[in-house]
């Protein structure tokens, strides 16, 4: 008698369980395609100078803006990354004082 009550019981166990670990892989999956984007660089979330996420209109632009440099003379590239070098500097040096 309690051979009957036994059998379906842990088939039941083992069926949550198995329910329970298929939707945690769900979950995790959707979390973690988001929540990179929150973790701060130190404790292993995107570098700060991480390309946008394709599909944004941020991507968009900046796939844009890759292509427009490509195009661009070696040269004229090299002086433009320059420019921009510099003014960077200027603006990070003087924001650290």
């Amino acid at each position: 008698m309690l051979m009957r009550f036994r059998l379906p019981s842990i088939a039941a166990v083992v069926a949550l369980l198995a329910a329970n670990l298929a939707g945690c892989g769900t979950v995790n999956e959707r979390l973690s395609a988001g929540m990179g984007d929150y973790v701060p660089q130190w404790a292993g979330g995107l570098p700060a100078d991480a390309p946008p996420r394709a599909g944004t209109p941020q991507y968009d632009a900046y796939m844009k803006e890759r292509e427009r440099k490509r195009l661009l003379p070696a040269a004229d590239r090299e002086k433009e990354e320059q420019a921009q070098k510099g003014a960077t500097g200027a603006t990070s040096g003087s924001a650290v004082r």
